[in-house]
C-alpha cells in the first residue's frame, strides 16, 4: 500500500515537470513568433523610410529643376517672382523634412563607403573644368553599380570598392550617380538654351 502511494506520487510528479517543460516551449514558442513579426514589422519600416528618403530627395530635384528651367525664363518678370517664390516655399518646406535610415556597417564595409565616396566627390569637383570628361567618367562608375550590361564601359576598380559596400549603400551610389549625371544634362540644356537666345539677340541686333 505503502509502495503504491510513493509511485503514486512520483507519475504525479512526473506529470507535473512534464507540464511545465511544455509551457515553458509554448511560452518560448509565442515570444519568438512575436519577434518574427515585429521584425517583419522594422523591415517594412526602414523600406517605407527609404522610400520617403527617396521622395524627398525626388521632390527637391524637380523643384529646383523648375526653378533653373527654360520655361522659368519665359515667363514675364512679375509671373517669375511669384513662381520663384512659391518654388522657395515649397523647398523651404521640403528642407523641414528630416528622414534618417542609418546603414550598420562592418570596418570593411565603412572603409569602403570612404573610398567611393571620395571617388565620386573628385569627379563632382571637376565638373565645372571639364564637363564632358566629367560625364563620361560618371557614367563609368554608375556603369559599375548596375547588374545588366551597361552601354558604356565600367569602372572596374570603381566596381571592387562598391561591391564591398553594404547592400543599402549601393542602392544609395547608384542613386547619387544618377541625380550627378541627370542634373549635368539638364545643366548642358540650360547652357545651350541659353546661347542660342544670344544667337537669336545678336542677330535681331545685326538686323538679320
Amino acid at each position: 500500500m505503502a509502495q503504491a502511494k510513493i509511485n503514486a506520487k512520483m507519475n504525479d510528479a512526473s506529470k507535473g515537470k512534464f507540464s511545465r517543460t511544455l509551457s515553458m516551449a509554448d511560452r518560448s514558442g509565442q515570444l519568438l513568433d512575436s519577434l518574427d513579426q515585429i521584425e517583419t514589422r522594422v523591415e517594412a519600416l526602414r523600406e517605407e523610410a527609404t522610400a520617403m528618403e527617396q521622395e524627398r530627395e525626388c521632390l527637391i530635384e524637380m523643384i529646383q529643376s523648375i526653378r533653373n528651367s527654360q520655361e522659368m525664363r519665359s515667363v514675364c518678370d512679375g509671373e517669375r517672382e511669384e513662381l520663384s517664390l512659391t518654388a522657395s516655399r515649397l523647398l523651404g518646406r521640403t528642407l523641414t523634412v528630416s528622414i534618417s535610415v542609418d546603414t550598420i556597417r562592418n570596418d570593411q564595409q565603412e572603409e569602403a563607403l570612404k573610398k567611393a565616396t571620395a571617388i565620386i566627390d573628385e569627379i563632382a569637383g571637376k565638373v565645372l573644368e571639364d564637363m564632358e570628361e566629367a560625364r563620361k567618367r560618371l557614367q563609368a562608375l554608375h556603369a559599375a553599380c548596375v547588374t545588366d550590361a551597361p552601354p558604356v564601359p565600367l569602372d572596374q576598380k570603381f566596381q571592387s570598392v562598391v561591391i564591398s559596400c553594404a547592400l543599402e549603400d549601393q542602392k544609395k551610389i547608384k542613386r547619387r550617380l544618377e541625380t550627378l549625371i541627370r542634373n549635368m544634362d539638364n545643366a548642358e540644356k540650360t547652357i545651350k538654351m541659353m546661347d542660342n537666345q544670344k544667337v537669336d539677340h545678336s542677330s535681331l541686333t545685326n538686323g538679320k
